[in-house]
This record gives structure tokens, C-alpha cells and sequence, in this order.
């Protein structure tokens, strides 16, 4: 049987010649074509490509052993990161943009500046929120001022509940740190540092900027010499219960127990006199960069502009099974750190 036609007319030619994409586009579904629809010029010029990622997370992360292995090993068992009770860490949000020369992007707590303009908290019942809205305010806008270049990630909540509730916002991610112990190996036997370590807190704003400083280094206040293109950490947490052994380690090189154990231990930034612009969390800070030594002429990874700040209360510390009452530290600052790190 012959189709009328079938063999007599000459192929149709489309503009350019796209007789394949005819074919697949026509082999579509019905309901797949109705998806494609033309964008006039006003539908793309809002398409602008600039818009940053954001990434709604939850997560829970277990590690049966962290080893770092030299001539012995130090090693980290049984850690664990998770949301509180065991459960799935989640609400989190992560924003990641690459910032325009001048270009305002969000940076810690701006988001609280942003709700005090709009009249959803009062600056003037909390010396923080009154803080927040003078510090992250630029000309209008709400957070900190990047360069062209500089990577930007910041990381909040995905629902931070009732915007008229800063404890709703300060609480919106909460976390567990849990890890079986801390032991250091080698040829004589094993050493276990810490055991039994549970941390229960909150994450607030959390700044991750790389800073896109080209070739250029600047010089630091000891002399050491760094690159402008860096890393810099930003971050704010509460630790509201937690509870550890301490078998025998040292602390910043300060404090060295044996058989101690703390429980009900909480880090936070309640008291004293710099808790201004931290809405009662702990905070750390530092940068983190290419260096070299002034010291020795090392290169090596330069940890500088390092601060720590917080206010840490342990209410029951024992020694051996005997509590010998409550420690608390006040206005517990490390400043001017810098650090050096480079192989031997």
C-alpha cells in the first residue's frame, strides 16, 4: 500500500534546519509541552542570573573514630552532631551568594536590624535590638557592606517562628554534640583525655566570607605577613546543658585536671561587661589565611584576629566523686591570638 504523497513532496525545511528538535518536541506529552511557554522581553528582563543559592538543610552526622596519626595518634570516638535528643539537626538555612562591589548581604544579626525598622521589635526595651539596628543598618539596607569576589555564606533558620519573639529567632536551631572520648595512642598504651562529652545549645547567625583579596597581603601587628584573600568565621551559639570527664588534658595551656567531671554546663554571654550586640550568646571569631612567619620565615596557615567571648558557668565540678561546688567565669575574652601552623 502506497500513502498518497508519501514519496512525491520534498522534505520541508525548517529555519536552520532543526528537523530533529521538530521531532522530539512533538514526541513530547501533552502535559510536558504545556510546561514550555515563550518568555517575552519584559518576562526576561527580570532574568538576571545574580540571584544567590539558598539551601534549606537538615542533617545528622555520626563519626566512629576521627584519627590524626603522627608517630602515635590522637583520636576522637563516637562524635556525633545531631538536633537535640538525638534527633534530625534541621531549620537550617544556608544563603551563598558572590557579592558585587559594594553590595550589602546578610551578615549576623541583620536580620534582627531588618524586623526593628519594620517595627516588629522595639529597639527601645532591648539594648541589643537598638544595637543591632545601628550596627547592620547601611544606608537603608540590612547587613555588611562586600567587596566584588567575595564568596558570602551565611547560615540561619528556615522558619524562625514568630517574628515578634526574639526567643523564638535565638532559638531556632537548636543542636547535640556527643562524643564517647578523646584518647591519644602510641607505643606505651592508650590515654583517654575527655569521655563521655554531651553538648546541648544553639546555633545562632553563622558567617562564612571569603574575601577576595587578589594578590595583595598586608602585615600584622607582630610582624607576620598575610594575604589579603582570606577566610573569615563569624559565629554565635549558646550552650545551655552540658556535661563531660575530664581524665587529663590541658586547657589553652592554663589548666590541667585529672579525674574531673562537670555537669549543668553552660556557655553563654548573659553578664559582665561586653555582652552589648550579642543578644546573650557566646561568640567566636577569626580569619584564616596564607602566612608567613616574622618570627622563624615559615610559610605556613596564619589563624589571626582570633576572639572568643563568653560568660561559662559550671554549677556542679567534681573531683573524683565529690562536687567541690560551682565555677563561673565572667567576661571569659581570648584576644589578640595569632597562630602559625606549618609542618615540622
Amino acid at each position: 500500500m502506497t500513502l498518497p504523497h508519501a514519496c512525491n513532496e520534498p522534505a520541508r525545511r525548517f529555519p536552520g534546519g532543526h528537523v530533529t528538535a521538530l521531532i522530539i518536541a512533538l514526541s513530547l506529552p501533552l502535559p510536558a509541552m504545556a510546561e514550555f511557554r515563550p518568555l517575552d522581553d519584559g518576562a526576561l528582563s527580570g532574568v538576571t542570573g545574580q540571584a544567590g543559592v539558598t539551601i534549606e538543610l537538615e542533617t545528622k552526622i555520626n563519626v566512629d573514630r576521627l584519627s590524626w596519626t603522627d608517630e602515635g595518634s590522637l583520636n576522637v570516638n563516637g562524635l556525633r552532631l545531631s538536633g537535640q535528643n538525638d534527633t534530625v539537626m534541621d531549620n537550617m538555612k544556608l544563603t551563598i551568594d558572590i557579592a558585587g562591589q559594594d553590595e550589602v548581604l546578610e551578615h549576623g544579626f541583620s536580620e534582627i536590624a531588618r524586623r526593628a525598622n519594620a517595627g516588629l521589635l522595639d529597639p527601645n526595651s532591648d539594648a541589643d535590638i537598638a544595637d543591632a539596628l545601628a550596627s547592620y543598618n547601611v544606608a537603608g539596607e540590612f547587613g555588611r557592606k562586600f567587596n566584588s569576589g567575595d564568596l558570602v555564606m551565611h547560615l540561619g533558620a528556615t522558619d524562625y517562628g514568630d517574628p515578634t519573639v526574639l526567643d523564638d529567632y535565638l532559638q531556632a536551631v537548636d543542636f547535640e554534640l556527643a562524643v564517647n572520648s578523646v584518647t591519644a595512642t602510641g607505643t606505651e598504651g592508650s590515654a583517654t583525655l575527655f569521655s563521655n562529652v554531651l553538648l546541648q545549645g544553639y546555633v545562632g547567625p553563622t558567617d562564612l566570607v571569603i574575601r577576595n583579596g587578589g594578590t595583595s597581603t598586608r602585615t600584622l601587628a607582630n610582624g607576620n605577613t598575610v594575604s589579603g584573600s582570606e577566610l573569615q568565621l563569624n559565629t554565635h551559639f549558646e550552650i545551655t546543658n552540658g556535661s563531660l570527664n575530664w581524665e587529663a588534658a590541658d586547657l589553652i595551656l592554663i589548666f590541667n585536671f585529672a579525674a574531673v567531671g562537670i555537669e549543668g554546663l553552660q556557655i553563654h554571654n548573659r553578664r559582665g561587661n561586653d555582652t552589648l550586640g550579642h543578644f546573650g550568646m557566646a561568640s567566636a571569631t577569626a580569619k584564616l589565611s596564607k602566612g608567613t612567619s616574622a618570627g622563624s620565615g615559615k610559610e605556613g596557615l596564619s589563624v589571626h584576629d582570633v576572639e572568643f567571648r563568653a560568660d561559662i558557668d559550671m554549677p556542679v565540678f567534681r573531683i573524683g566523686p565529690d562536687s567541690i561546688g560551682s565555677v563561673r567565669f565572667t567576661d571569659f575574652a581570648i584576644t589578640d591570638t595569632t597562630m602559625m601552623v606549618y609542618g615540622h
